[in-house]
């Protein structure tokens, strides 16, 4: 017996609540050091590229929050048994989603002319903010921690077939 709609939309609503949590503690991480860079060592007057630097290194600080926050919370049970796989395929798409956030950023700082901290913050941490976690919310969920991929994936469709959804609900989480 497989999963009820209403079933598959509370699973996909709870990993996408859960999803968003765990961004909002990154986005903190990455707001945090994004604007301490950008007001004082990597300060724009002082280092041309200095905006794009502090977002390289505050959102490589918080793609690493967020690996956890996603592997140990949100996808918990449907985590691969090859670690550094799944670490490194969730590194590649948080990489395009940080480059997405970027790319808003260089786009408003460059081209449009919009060089304020203010401006800045709404390009990457707005902007390419939402559009970058559309993206890797999308890949986690289908690809990197997709139930078929998981180590439980056999364990689940057994019981699945043997005692349907209620057994599903109640297999033991990783």
């Amino acid at each position: 017996m497989s999963m009820t709609l209403k079933q598959r939309l509370l699973n996909f609503l709870s990993q996408g609540l859960k999803f968003g949590t765990v961004g909002a503690l990154g986005f903190v991480v990455d707001f945090t050091v994004f604007n301490l860079l950008r007001t004082t060592v990597l300060d724009s007057a002082d280092v041309h590229a200095g905006p794009i630097y502090a977002k390289i290194i505050s959102t490589v600080l918080a793609i690493l929050v967020n690996w956890l926050g996603n592997r140990h919370w949100t996808f918990r049970k449907n985590r691969q048994n090859h670690t550094a796989r799944e670490g490194l395929e969730f590194l590649a798409v948080s990489l395009v989603g940080m480059g997405i956030g970027i790319g808003c950023l260089w786009f408003s700082h460059y081209v449009l002319g919009y060089t304020s901290v203010l401006a800045d913050n709404i390009a990457g941490n707005v902007v390419g903010l939402f559009l970058g976690s559309v993206f890797r919310f999308t890949l986690y969920r289908y690809w990197v921690f997709a139930p078929s991929r998981s180590g439980a994936s056999a364990s689940v469709a057994h019981a699945d077939t043997r005692s349907g959804a209620i057994a599903l609900a109640a297999a033991p989480e990783r």
